[in-house]
């Protein structure tokens, strides 16, 4: 279905492009039937799914294709775990549709609002050293391809290609279908504690080792961790889940309403910054609870914002976070977002963050009203210094050139594109910046 073009935003109002048309098709066939005429006409095509990227990854002068309509799980085996949904499915509706088959995904990031497709091919992660992001558990994928064909890559179909197609950015194809590794379904246990934030960075590399899953955040003008430390069980243990006014007090009242409007009179006023956050870590990040793991991993965020992510050697980011630290300080910045700590494995696909390295990722924010480009460039300097990548999907200002020193298989990725889409029928500008011309 095609309606008239109007401008399309994404979430976080960094991107914005008015396409020549829009289309929402229903199907792998009608994803098929799209890409076969724009490139008859001459025209980019791009998938845009919830549009949770920062960047203008998917934005879309030509046609733009929204998977609204391509959701739904397309088949499941309780017995192998092997789950293929439509691609634009969003995250927060797996777990009900994995539910009667006794599965899970292995691991979340912390927003469930993106689609499948959207969340692998960003490089979307959550936090643990033990797992991978959610590009690890792909086992295969369907794209429509430049040429208007179904490409399947799978274990049993073009193999070699996967570590390469997973984290694809939009770039080789539209995908139609993923499927994934998923896990017998299982609860959470978490402690969500505040703690002095030198004694937790002190014992950082301890409380990463021994935690399945382990976070924290800090509130710039504070000197307190709000530190989140989650432990798997079976599916069978007690569920004592954060009871619904609690839940409903923490989530709706302070995380997004109060917290919106704190945000909203900081831009005028942003000498409340620091006793707002002072006050913010002695009201929030205490409590106890166990849930099925979807409810625990994920929290719901409606105060928008910008944010910018780099992921570094796990072992640097104790003296990153030293040097983010001081730079607040030196600046007398007001800065009223905290700043997330999170943790993956490595993994060998050619564009994951988590390339070959034990990654630590450092993630800072600011309400979407406000100016980040001082702030982000300074913190940008930090970690490229203690060689971080930018996660493809949140603000960052490199280039083809200086991701090329960053990606051992940089090159191979530049040349899969070349043989899936020689002509740049899924490009546009933000990926000739980061992919070259």
């Amino acid at each position: 279905m095609t309606r008239p073009g109007g401008t399309w935003q994404n979430w976080g109002r960094t991107a914005s492009v008015r396409p020549i048309r829009v289309e929402r098709p229903r199907s792998p066939e009608g994803v098929q039937r799209s890409v076969v005429v724009a490139a008859r006409q001459g025209l980019t095509v791009k998938a845009v799914g919830a549009g949770h990227s920062f960047t203008g990854i998917a934005a879309a002068p030509g046609v733009l294709l929204e998977l609204d309509d391509l959701q739904g799980l397309v088949s499941a085996d309780p017995q192998t775990g092997r789950v293929t949904l439509l691609a634009g499915t969003r995250l927060h509706r797996i777990p009900a549709l994995l539910k009667p088959y006794g599965l899970a995904m292995q691991n979340l990031g912390d927003i469930d609002r993106q689609s499948i497709s959207g969340a692998i091919s960003t490089g979307t992660h959550g936090t643990g050293a033990r797992f991978g992001g959610i590009a690890t558990q792909v086992r295969g994928l369907t794209l429509v391809t430049a040429a208007g064909e179904f490409l399947r890559i799978d274990d049993e179909h073009d193999s070699e290609l996967l570590a390469g197609a997973v984290v694809g950015l939009g770039a080789l194809g539209i995908v139609v279908e993923v499927t994934l590794q998923c896990v017998p379904a299982f609860v959470m246990h978490a402690i969500d504690a505040p703690e002095p934030l030198d004694e937790t960075l002190g014992s950082l590399r301890q409380r990463v080792s021994d935690a399945d899953h382990f976070e924290f955040y800090w509130h710039p003008h504070t000197d307190i961790a709000l530190t989140k430390t989650q432990t798997r069980l079976p599916e069978s243990a007690p569920r004592r889940p954060i009871p619904p006014v609690r839940r409903w007090i923490d989530e709706t009242l302070l995380t997004n309403g109060v917290f919106g409007a704190f945000c909203a009179v900081s831009r005028a006023v942003p000498a409340v910054i620091p006793p707002f956050n002072r006050l913010a870590v002695t009201l929030t990040g205490d409590a106890e609870y166990s849930d099925r793991s979807h409810r625990v991993l994920v929290h719901h965020r409606n105060v928008r914002f910008r944010e910018m992510e780099y992921a570094l050697p796990a072992e640097s980011v104790g003296s990153a976070f030293g040097e983010l630290r001081r730079l607040i300080a030196d600046r007398g910045w007001r800065i009223e977002f905290p700043v997330e700590v999170r943790f993956a494995a490595a993994d060998d696909l050619w564009l994951s963050t988590a390339s070959g390295r034990d990654t630590a990722y450092i993630a800072v924010h600011r309400y979407w009203r406000a100016d980040p480009r001082e702030y982000f460039d300074a913190v940008e300097q930090i970690m490229l210094a203690h060689g971080g990548r930018p996660h493809w999907g949140k603000l960052h200002s490199l280039t083809a050139e200086q991701l090329r020193e960053r990606y051992p298989r940089f090159d191979d990725f530049v040349a899969l594109r070349d043989r899936l889409d020689p002509d740049r029928l899924f490009g546009n500008r933000h990926l000739k910046r980061i992919l070259g011309a």
